[in-house]
């Protein structure tokens, strides 16, 4: 059973009643409106212009559509390389000259909002539901639904199967279609559908995602697409004007102004092992459905993309956070040049130094990053930075954070090569390290496995040795991420699904199993096991000739 909170100054007509009571929510009449995630707060209703009947008709909307065709847009990347920077500013930058123009005067962001309009998109997406008793992950629901039923409930026995919808933002970023979105915008659907601010509609696919950055590259096929490009986030600087531009509660094309608040922002969003977070935040009014949006500049160039919120409401309250302009050209290029994301690492944990941590040490030395441990045989142990070591600079840049740093390190690849600056014992030492993927070697994913990975929608690791063992397993490839392709589209599987055997020939790694998958025609079967459930599981598809 479903509990829906609404206050007793709000109108509910009797056929919503009857229609939520069909679908098992029971409604429950409150005296009182408290400011929770679990309840309608008047007034940021008021603000946002809609009145409970017509949410209400959204969310009915959206509970009764039913799932439209697949796409048939090919999933598949480019031969040629693409890459993105992000254009450094000059200091004769007209956006800069605007910002000193502006100070102690109104500002105009008309021009600026006619740039970017056209470029950003809104993305809904359908996914699939299963009968059942199951909990939903409130990563599954729509934004509207979260406000109703918290983070977390479970389905009723036997609820017929119907389609959940969730909406996000986006960014066309070349004449392509290429498009820009959060990760946990398209996580998990079936299907993906973009909106244009001209209210034209396409089918989307997925290039590619990285759940460590929370980001996903979409492609569409149309003409004439505007696009916007990038700007150095390095060159922003706080207390700049920017505009925050999405689709807040399905509100198409919402434009808001704020200035930059802080830059190297860690919140603790991610749960991913490898997350990196190092947001721009900002003070527009960014609400759930902006997620994917742009956060640009008064040029209209990309400072950033839009991704998080901090609330207790579940709406805006002053402080938005964006992924750095920088970051996102890297994995976007990544994506497109290589399938995934090629990562660097240094193989160290570090810590923010303060003045606690330097006192516990015993040193004078506040400043920079704190290396508490080195991974064995790790590129920053081959170079020789040792635990103890403050780390003050790297690729030349000064760093005074832990997230500062792991923004520096994120827009490298294994194999780069970058100088670390360290503060040992009150001397300064420099040391040029090779940055190295997470196997400890500096080699890249091959291009050639892409085209069938993006096909069967998905992102996938080869199992680690201790995992294999534990399962007395000789080998296998986990599904870490489900998007739109014909794995979603096609079976029931889900994410932690390890590939065992294609057709019931044995697979330990990738390339073993695309290899397998390569030269098939109709019919497959995939064999495997979950880690947290007993048996075999079996998923039948069709491949296209």
């Amino acid at each position: 059973m479903y509990y829906l909170n609404i206050g007793e100054r709000f109108s509910f007509t009797k056929t919503f009643q009857n229609r939520f009571e069909e679908l098992g929510i029971e409604i429950i009449w409150r005296q009182n409106i408290k400011k929770s995630i679990l309840s309608f707060n008047t007034k940021i209703m008021k603000n946002i212009r809609f009145s409970l009947n017509a949410l209400l008709i959204i969310l009915m909307s959206m509970l009764t559509t039913s799932c439209k065709e697949v796409s048939d847009l090919e999933a598949g990347t480019e031969n040629e390389q693409v890459q993105f920077y992000a254009e450094k500013r000059g200091t004769d930058d007209s956006k800069q000259k605007d910002n000193k123009d502006f100070k102690g005067g109104p500002v105009d962001f008309t021009d600026t909002a006619k740039k970017v309009l056209d470029a950003v998109v809104h993305i809904r997406s359908t996914q699939s539901q299963r009968s059942g008793n199951q909990d939903i992950q409130p990563q599954q629901l729509p934004d509207f639904f979260r406000e109703f039923f918290g983070d977390r409930f479970q389905m009723p026995e036997n609820m017929p199967q119907q389609p959940m919808y969730g909406s996000g933002s986006g960014v066309i970023i070349d004449e392509k279609g290429h498009i820009v979105t959060n990760n946990h915008v398209i996580n998990n659907a079936s299907e993906l559908e973009v909106t244009l601010h001209n209210n034209e509609t396409y089918k989307a696919v997925v290039i590619g995602a990285d759940p460590a950055t929370d980001l996903a590259l979409l492609q569409i096929k149309g003409d004439n697409l505007k696009s916007l490009s990038f700007v150095n986030s390095d060159d922003v600087e706080i207390g700049e004007w920017v505009l925050a531009v999405g689709n807040p509660y399905s509100l198409y094309s919402t434009v808001t102004a704020g200035i930059v608040s802080a830059k190297a922002r860690n919140i603790n969003m991610n749960p991913e092992k490898l997350a990196v977070e190092s947001f721009i935040q900002t003070d527009a009014a960014i609400n759930p459905g902006n997620s994917g949006g742009a956060l640009v500049d008064l040029d209209g160039k990309i400072v950033g993309i839009n991704s998080a919120i901090a609330t207790r409401t579940g709406s805006y309250t002053g402080y938005g956070f964006a992924i750095p302009s920088n970051i996102v050209t890297k994995v976007v290029s990544d994506l497109l040049k290589y399938g995934s994301v090629q990562r660097g690492m240094l193989g160290v944990t570090i810590t923010t130094m303060n003045g606690n941590l330097a006192k516990e040490k015993k040193i004078d030395f506040v400043k920079g990053v704190w290396v508490e441990t080195v991974g064995e045989e790790s590129a920053a142990e081959k170079a020789g930075i040792e635990a103890g070591d403050i780390i003050v600079k790297a690729d030349g840049i000064n760093v005074t954070t832990s997230p500062r740093l792991q923004e520096i390190i994120a827009q490298h690849r294994p194999g780069d090569k970058i100088s670390v600056v360290v503060n040992r014992k009150g001397k300064e030492k420099e040391f040029q390290v090779t940055l190295e993927n997470v196997k400890g070697t500096t080699s890249f994913t091959k291009k050639e496995n892409v085209e069938m990975l993006n096909y069967l929608g998905a992102d996938f690791e080869t199992l680690d040795k201790e995992t294999a063992k534990k399962l007395n397993l000789d080998g296998g490839v986990r599904v870490v991420n489900l998007y739109p392709g014909v794995l979603r589209q096609k079976t029931q599987m889900r994410a932690g699904f390890i590939i065992t055997h294609v057709d019931g020939k044995k697979v330990t790694d990738i390339k073993e199993m695309v290899t397998a998958l390569e030269n098939k025609k109709g019919g497959v079967m995939l064999e495997g096991v979950y880690e947290d459930m007993p048996g075999k599981q079996y998923y039948a598809f069709g491949l296209d000739s």
